[in-house]
């Protein structure tokens, strides 16, 4: 590192290059007397530099004047708050996602900017520790197994996060022929001195097939290198699991199928659908989880328990609650308490429906699941039912893997493939499945993103959604399927609004991207 008094926790890229008129937003001022290039002159400087990176995964920054105190962006809650509220399987009840919720943002929303801009900060320091690491194990401080475990790590947090970032501000793979479209800028350069923001600061868009190489480079040296067996921290086997959600985006079904078989005796289904939740550090379920402690988390306005459990700022919408798929006996319907606490999978407030995934309201240690088994199989289940010589009997048997832990009667309400004869009905099975086992965890809008122009179960842009606001009890109760009212209208795919626009302040601070920004913003 070149530049002393310039500190890892501080320096941020893309919209965060320079100020603007309301925040300073680069600040080279020491913190704690430890620069940059201090940060990776010992080993446990180096650990600690490492640690920092998870952090900015886990809370963020977002409007905060100091690193590490935002609100969960990206990974630590906000990828699921967002990814939740851009879809029709929850209902926004107050005004915290509001304008996610009605896609009433613009350039200047707080939700949408911070997930652009902490999403960046955190591409930064992952090229710093890769950077910085490179050259300690060149110095001889760390031996070459470390360094590339640390490498490791960072490149999987570099690939998974420029990864989301695709899926809320360009438009899906298989938009154009060979996904030549606009991307995202997809950052490799750590930022740690005058010369390196001059030169970065006017990087433009990659295509979206840029984008989807370069993640699956990352994640394929992510594989190779990383040793880390953590559950909180990236692994190998984390960095195979979400090749297969990218793979899946890509449509290249037989490598969703290559990676996911990877992972064969590695993981189980945990017996109930809760398991994950039961016990979100220690099951058999769980693939990559960001870490929660009491001290360390996104607070009251972020964390997940506080926003969906403590202060019920979202619940299950009718939409899906009601769903005839959704079995009344499912377990994942299952209401139970320990006291007054929620501790099955859903809990009841007005008639209301909540989700009980998330449990520590009073200190917000629950993990933040970022990808686990059952997405997995799942990803297998389409893969097989996709490709050109379908194979269904694979397709069924992994759908059933997941499915009937939840059913009261597996073997009499268990699907046949009798009740799923060919590709659609089966994709459409699985599309189903994934809407109720991840309900309330954040996948409803990549599945949406990459549904675009599918040729089996197209989706056009945004589905109707129930009205913000607390849906009235009636609403919930069973027999029948949803049909409406729908208080917030469809999107079309063609309307502005499906993606996100490119920040203002970084608009304002890059003129390459000034002339890319998305069209209609």
């Amino acid at each position: 590192m070149k530049l002393k008094n310039k500190i890892l926790t501080l320096i941020v890229i893309g919209a965060v290059f320079t100020s603007c008129s309301d925040e300073k937003v680069l600040d080279l001022s020491p913190i704690n007397n430890i620069s940059v290039e201090d940060s990776f002159s010992t080993p446990s400087l180096i650990e600690s530099s490492v640690n920092g990176m998870y952090n900015a995964a886990a809370i963020g920054q977002y409007n905060a004047t100091t690193p590490n105190g935002g609100r969960g962006y990206v990974w630590g809650a906000a990828f699921v708050q967002q990814g939740d509220n851009r879809g029709e399987d929850v209902v926004n009840t107050a005004t915290f996602y509001q304008l996610t919720y009605t896609a009433t943002y613009d350039a200047t929303t707080a939700n949408n900017v911070y997930y652009w801009v902490d999403g960046y900060r955190l591409i930064n320091r992952c090229n710093l520790v890769i950077e910085g690491v490179t050259g300690a194990v060149n110095a001889g401080i760390i031996s070459s197994e470390d360094g590339d475990n640390y490498i490791g790590q960072a490149k999987f947090l570099r690939a998974i996060t420029h990864f989301e970032l695709l899926n809320f501000f360009a438009r899906p793979y298989n938009f154009s022929a060979g996904a030549t479209h606009e991307g995202i800028p997809y950052r490799e350069v750590g930022i740690d001195t005058q010369a390196e923001i001059d030169s970065q600061i006017l990087l433009g868009r990659n295509t979206v097939a840029e984008c989807y190489q370069k993640i699956i480079t990352d994640l394929n040296d992510a594989e190779n290198f990383i040793t880390s067996t953590e559950l909180t921290k990236a692994s190998k086997n984390a960095a195979i699991a979400f090749k297969t959600r990218v793979y899946l985006h890509m449509r290249d079904w037989q490598n969703v199928i290559v990676e996911g078989t990877k992972l064969n005796g590695s993981y189980t289904l945990t017996a109930e659908p809760d398991g994950p939740f039961d016990d979100n550090y220690g099951n058999t379920e769980s693939i990559f989880s960001i870490l929660h402690a009491a001290t360390n988390n996104p607070g009251v306005n972020a964390a997940l328990a506080s926003q969906y459990n403590r202060r019920r700022l979202v619940c299950i919408s009718p939409i899906i609650w009601r769903d005839p798929s959704w079995l009344a006996d499912d377990k994942r319907r299952s209401e139970t308490y320990n006291g007054d606490d929620p501790d099955g999978m859903v809990f009841t407030v007005s008639g209301r429906k909540y989700t009980a995934k998330y449990r520590d309201g009073v200190t917000y240690t629950d993990a933040a699941p970022v990808i686990r088994y059952a997405e997995v199989l799942l990803n297998m289940a389409e893969a097989h039912a996709r490709k050109a010589s379908p194979d269904l009997t694979s397709s069924l048997s992994l759908l059933n893997a997941v499915r009937d832990r939840a059913l009261a009667d597996p073997a009499a309400q268990s699907y046949t493939s009798a009740q799923l004869p060919n590709p659609s009905t089966m994709v459409g099975a699985i599309l189903k499945e994934r809407r109720i086992e991840f309900l309330m965890e954040g996948r409803r809008w990549s599945d949406i993103h990459r549904l675009q122009n599918d040729d089996l179960h197209p989706i056009d842009g945004i589905p109707a959604k129930v009205a913000n606001g607390n849906p009235a009890a009636s609403t919930f109760t069973l027999g029948t399927p949803y049909t409406g009212p729908y208080g917030v209208d469809a999107i079309p795919s063609s309307d502005f609004r499906f993606l996100w626009p490119i920040p203002q302040v970084e608009i304002n601070s890059n003129p390459t991207l000034a002339d890319q920004q998305n069209p209609g913003w």
